[in-house]
């Protein structure tokens, strides 16, 4: 067990699956909470930094942002925003708050010569140069590259061909599909891999994704998985290898049938883990694959922190660190992403629990 360490050999340590001082600490949420906890710590809404602080979080993510030219209109008569990739997005309000969503799909009924013709950003057109700042501001935080949109196809494809589609593009080895697939991920790839060379060394994790299951099980089979979508995900995991760093996927869902292939293939740690899938119960992961693979997660967004009381909350998340913790590879984070729904004070007692319960 390590003493005293700062976030960044923090996070070294659990990615090694072994013990640190504290469990890290890692944020994401939707627009509603994320604004209550904001007022909540009397901090500015673009404050973004200083949330992390107030709930001490280990983690960091740096990007170069694209700079090139707007590649697809903007339907502002219907409130539809258009990104480099096509992807058309519309808010969608409910009751405790809104997503950005996902319309239009203009590539569902793609051919394989419409899908090649698409308009897609060049790795050319992304701003690098404040890689090195961004990293030297970011001190000893623990900096990660990517997200869980970076060498994912079921998802990223669905948001222009429908996931419908996309799976039969799966099933089918249909031509569009897989090139859409290819083209999207290999100016991810590209992108990664300029970052790396701008950082030099600083960065300490890479971050994939792909969800892989529904609640009660997998979303493809294995067969499909190591067809299409292994050969892709290795492209990614021996980049970090090539820059020594390890890499962490996220998985949505009733992922772990997946999980000896990953480890096999060279994947450090997994994400999201949402303990009311089948076979993703904290207890069950921790038996199954503790010391081979490292986990962020499991304090999920449709139990006590959404639902509780702030003393449900705290002893739901002191139970499940008290699960995950022995032997270390344990980073306290939400299942995906807080939401909206979330009582302002359970999510704050939430990240306290993390710090006193979450000690070495």
């Amino acid at each position: 067990m390590a003493k005293n360490l700062n976030s960044r050999e923090r996070v070294a340590t659990v990615l090694l699956c072994k013990e640190p001082d504290r469990v890290p600490i890692e944020y994401f949420a939707n627009p509603g909470i994320d604004a209550r906890l904001k007022a909540h710590f009397k901090l500015e809404q673009d404050d973004d930094e200083g949330l992390r602080m107030a709930l001490k979080v280990d983690f960091r993510s740096i990007n170069a942002p694209y700079v090139g030219p707007k590649k697809h209109a903007d339907i502002p008569e219907r409130g539809v925003m258009v990104d480099e990739w096509g992807i058309h997005r519309k808010w969608i309000e409910h009751s405790s708050g809104g997503y950005w969503d996902y319309v239009d799909f203009p590539l569902q009924h793609a051919t394989e010569e419409e899908v090649a013709e698409w308009p897609l950003p060049h790795p050319d057109e992304y701003d690098y140069d404040g890689i090195k700042e961004q990293c030297r501001l970011f001190g000893d935080f623990a900096i990660g590259l990517g997200n869980a949109g970076f060498a994912d196809i079921m998802n990223s494809s669905g948001m222009l061909r429908t996931m419908e589609q996309t799976y039969v593009d799966l099933a089918l080895d249909e031509p569009a599909g897989l090139l859409l697939a290819k083209r999207k991920t290999d100016i991810q790839l590209e992108w990664m891999g300029r970052i790396l060379e701008k950082a030099k060394g600083r960065i300490d994790f890479l971050w994939i994704g792909e969800d892989m299951g529904s609640q009660t099980s997998p979303l493809i089979s294995m067969e499909t998985y190591r067809k299409h979508l292994k050969p892709i995900h290795q492209k990614f995991i021996d980049l970090g290898k090539a820059y020594k760093i390890p890499v962490m996927i996220h998985t949505c869902g009733s992922s772990s049938w997946v999980y000896d292939e990953l480890i096999e293939m060279g994947i450090s740690a997994v994400d999201t883990l949402q303990p009311e899938a089948a076979n993703m119960a904290p207890a069950y992961l921790k038996k199954r694959f503790g010391g081979r693979l490292a986990f962020q997660g499991c304090i999920s967004t449709a139990g006590p922190e959404a639902y509780g009381s702030v003393e449900e909350t705290i002893e739901y998340c002191r139970r499940t660190m008290e699960i995950m913790m022995p032997g270390g590879g344990y980073s306290f984070a939400p299942t995906h992403v807080l939401q909206d729904n979330s009582p302002t004070e359970n999510v704050v007692a939430m990240y306290e629990a993390a710090i006193k319960y979450g000690k070495y």
